[in-house]
């Protein structure tokens, strides 16, 4: 039994998924914080993966459950196996999380080396991870249960909207979970809701875009990610260009090189056992001991992150301009004289999304009273939700 302090205690269904929390694979989830660096803005915020694998594994035992009560066929196979398929959802994270996705690994998403992961799990476990997989990357015929793990109404967005609100106090993420469990059923191979639960429903879409503003894509989260980023980006730059830095030993692969999937596919027991092994507290080891790195720039970023010195941030609806820009770098320049024209460690440019709801990927469905099915923003009211479909695109500059 553990005790988790979004839902209370929560038991282990099985034997295999006992085994899985235990291994280290999964036990590393406890070091690679949930928000990345949403600690800086909300101090509360230091829940981990495990955290939200072990609740995404809750929420799912709730409504196998309750679809089973209900009459939906469901064996103690598939049962076992979508409960795996959660639980590992997540388990090829890197350090924190989605804020270094694309920096210590380009080109390779977490959800490719979870799979990877998976396998090498399966293979160790003889083959009792094979439904889990196949329903996992949606190869198997109850599609449904695929949704329950990857769709616009998943367990893994009902846990971390409930666990991130909790965690931050930003109660407008609150969402009745349980509610929405409740409602849930199946009709044509496919998720839904009944009828009833659709202010539930939109609820949890208004949630969900307020969560990213004000936590996902918070300015000052936004600010502290690219500094992160930057940081890395000039640790690799230095050497490949010769110099020398000091790395932990499983940091140290990720900044001499730049594995791809083929790399670890060909050579996984030499990258996977590194990738195992790297988790946040080897970046933090990195970022205290680069602040008094000879470097000047790599120095600087560091020692900005770690006193918590962040970059401003302005964000905008219109294009920054080229004007705004070039006064943003004679700005730095009269307070910094080791920029060397490498505006690219102290500026950034981009943009940020906001798209609560898309009706176009696995859009929820909601199953009326006459037994048709449709989206619930056909069968809504609120004329916000209707709103809520369209991505919402802002601009920002970060600079020092």
């Amino acid at each position: 039994m553990i005790n988790d302090p979004v839902y209370g205690f929560l038991t282990l269904p099985s034997n295999l998924l006992y085994d899985l929390v235990e291994h280290k694979f999964f036990q590393r989830l406890r070091r690679i914080r949930q928000l990345g660096m949403g600690e800086l803005v909300y101090p509360g915020a230091t829940h981990t993966r495990f955290h939200h694998a072990l609740g995404a594994l809750q929420l799912m035992c709730k409504a196998l459950d309750l679809l089973k009560q209900k009459g939906i066929e469901i064996t103690e196979q598939e049962y076992e196996a979508t409960c795996v398929a959660i639980l590992l959802h997540d388990i090829g994270h890197g350090p924190y999380s989605h804020t270094l996705e694309n920096a210590i690994i380009p080109n390779l998403p977490h959800e490719v080396l979870s799979q990877l992961m998976m396998q090498t799990l399966n293979i160790e476990f003889e083959g009792k991870l094979d439904m889990a997989l196949r329903i996992f990357n949606n190869q198997y015929p109850k599609v449904f249960l695929h949704q329950l793990i990857s769709s616009q109404l998943d367990m893994d967005r009902l846990d971390y909207l409930s666990r991130d609100s909790f965690y931050t106090g930003v109660h407008e993420g609150v969402v009745s979970a349980e509610r929405i469990i409740n409602m849930l059923s199946v009709a044509q191979n496919q998720l839904v809701v009944e009828e009833k639960g659709i202010y539930s429903i939109e609820k949890f879409i208004i949630a969900r875009r307020l969560m990213y503003w004000q936590v996902y894509l918070h300015k000052t989260v936004l600010a502290s990610e690219m500094l992160l980023r930057q940081v890395l980006k000039r640790a690799k730059w230095i050497m490949e260009n010769g110099g020398e830095l000091f790395a932990t030993p499983f940091m140290q692969p990720f900044i001499e090189s730049t594995p791809s999937i083929a790399d670890f596919e060909e050579n996984q027991e030499y990258w996977l056992d590194r990738f195992v092994n790297l988790d946040d507290s080897d970046i933090l080891v990195c970022l205290k001991t680069w602040q008094y790195a000879n470097d000047e720039i790599l120095s600087f970023l560091c020692k900005s992150l770690i006193g918590r010195k962040l970059p401003k941030i302005v964000i905008s609806e219109n294009k920054i301009s080229d004007q705004d820009i070039e006064d943003a770098k004679k700005s730095i320049a009269q307070k910094y004289d080791f920029i060397n024209n490498e505006w690219e460690y102290f500026i950034q440019i981009g943009f940020v999304e906001n798209h609560a709801y898309n009706q176009e990927y696995e859009g929820i469905k909601i199953l009326r009273k006459n037994g048709e099915v449709c989206d619930v923003t056909d069968v809504s009211d609120n004329y916000n939700l209707t709103a809520l479909k369209k991505t919402v695109r802002k601009n920002y500059m970060i600079r020092f």
